[in-house]
């Protein structure tokens, strides 16, 4: 493994002082040496190591993660590992490059695929090969045994810089109750694109006839482009380009795809429903509508479990997403885990990192946080298989990982290129346009940005 860069300024006088007595005592000894204090490992006052984790957890989940840290530190008992909240999106992506160039940067992050270019253009995170083939090495078996959808999102051109530490993926959350006062049975939720959008309109009600919807059937989450959740609503999209038959981008990378047929097809189907139930006027905060009973469907994921089991007044369930004109699929996607270079602790960190890939931490991490495990291995663990029969809404998650899709990755102006399709997602439905017209231009906007990359 490389020697971690310095991550002090006031290295640079010792430094000089040392620095011929260094090169002496290097080549005496024929090892390397790292300076006290510039690189080196930093312990607190019980001679503990601290590593700084950042993450953008749900506030629901939380208290999992807090779990999960204190099970670490049990096993681990000279390392303690401090977890700092950072909202998401752009606002996570902005902090880590600032903190890179600040020197401040955490010694393990929580980030999204499309970071990648960003922090390793800025030669911030090491590549997971240092760990894996290191000391402290993981087995090829282990890394195989991980779903490879994950492992081709935590690569960037091939090489891989991170590691996954949750999977995740799309389903459709349903209130029980208010598919029963509609006449509708709640264990028959929609199968297809049909049974959605007639289901949806039986759930959308004016109660008190002022032409006003009081109770609305389904939510299509559209939110402004350029905010925080214009990623969000990207990937809630996904599933319904991959239903379609659709794709994101061509395999060699040269452009993207969603100005397609199949893409057309699913935004129409989007732009329909959405004005169809007026969702203009209703509001965008979803899981309160849901939470107060005026949303019978959503489309939601596994870290909002927590959130709906706390409330024992609501009768809900997940069901996978109605299968589109060409196939059943929900997204797969997750979270990982990226070491920076920054660091002063990356043998710790690492420790960090492999130790969530184990089975049985999966396990753990996924019945209290509702995240989906990320290897195969986690479904022979008898707790887990036990767990599962006990919570429908989690099983139902695990077991759509049997037909996620996962986005092909987006090597180049990954940001900016979701930025031109979220526009587009907008501009058809809250806009009114024309869903082919502004998926032509997003696409067309995002072309030149590729045709634009030397690549090497």
């Amino acid at each position: 493994m490389n020697i971690p860069p310095l991550s002090a300024h006031t290295c640079s006088l010792r430094i000089a002082r040392n620095l011929h007595l260094l090169l002496i005592t290097t080549l005496i000894t024929g090892m390397s040496i790292l300076l006290p204090a510039c690189g080196g490992k930093e312990e607190d006052r019980s001679g503990k190591v601290e590593i700084t984790f950042w993450h953008s957890l749900v506030s629901s989940t939380v208290p999992a993660l807090q779990d999960l840290i204190k099970k670490f530190e049990e096993e681990h008992p000279g390392i303690t590992v401090k977890a700092q909240y950072v909202p998401t999106g752009d606002a996570l992506i902005q902090k880590l490059v600032t903190a890179v160039h600040s020197n401040t940067a955490p010694d393990v992050s929580w980030i999204h695929a499309n970071f990648m270019q960003d922090l390793i253009e800025a030669d911030a995170i090491y590549t997971m090969e240092e760990f894996i083939r290191g000391p402290d090495s993981l087995p090829q078996a282990d890394l195989q045994d991980i779903y490879p959808a994950l492992m081709e999102q935590a690569k960037w051109r091939g090489v891989l810089y991170s590691m996954p530490m949750e999977a995740t993926a799309l389903g459709l959350l349903c209130n029980r109750e208010l598919f029963r006062n509609a006449g509708l049975d709640p264990d028959q939720p929609p199968r297809d694109w049909n049974e959605l959008r007639a289901m949806a309109r039986k759930l959308t009600l004016d109660k008190n006839g002022d032409g006003k919807f009081e109770q609305m059937g389904l939510f299509i989450p559209i939110f402004p482009y350029s905010g925080p959740y214009g990623d969000w609503m990207v990937w809630q999209w996904y599933p319904f380009l991959f239903q379609a038959g659709g794709n994101v981008i061509t395999l060699d990378q040269s452009r993207v795809l969603f100005d397609s047929p199949e893409a057309i097809t699913a935004l129409t189907l989007w732009k329909e429903i959405y004005n169809d139930l007026n969702l203009s006027s209703f509001t965008i905060d979803y899981e309160v509508a849901f939470a107060s009973k005026t949303l019978a469907m959503a489309i939601d994921g596994p870290w909002n479990i927590p959130r709906w089991r706390k409330m024992k007044n609501l009768d809900w369930t997940v069901a996978p997403l109605p299968a589109g004109p060409a196939r059943n699929a929900t997204v797969a996607g997750g979270e990982y885990l990226s070491i920076f270079k920054q660091s002063r602790h990356p043998k710790e960190t690492w420790m960090f990192v492999k130790w969530m890939l184990r089975p049985d931490v999966q396990a753990f991490w996924s019945m209290r946080s509702g995240y989906l495990p990320v290897r195969h291995a986690v479904r022979s663990v008898k707790e887990y298989n036990d767990y599962l029969e006990t919570d429908p809404p989690l099983r139902a998650y695990v077991e759509s990982m049997e037909f996620a899709v996962a986005p092909r990755p987006i090597d180049y102006h990954s940001l900016r290129i979701s930025r031109h399709l979220a526009e587009a997602l907008e501009q058809a439905t809250l806009g009114r346009k024309d869903p082919a017209t502004v998926l032509r231009r997003a696409a067309a906007e995002s072309n030149r940005l590729l045709e634009s990359v030397v690549r090497k």
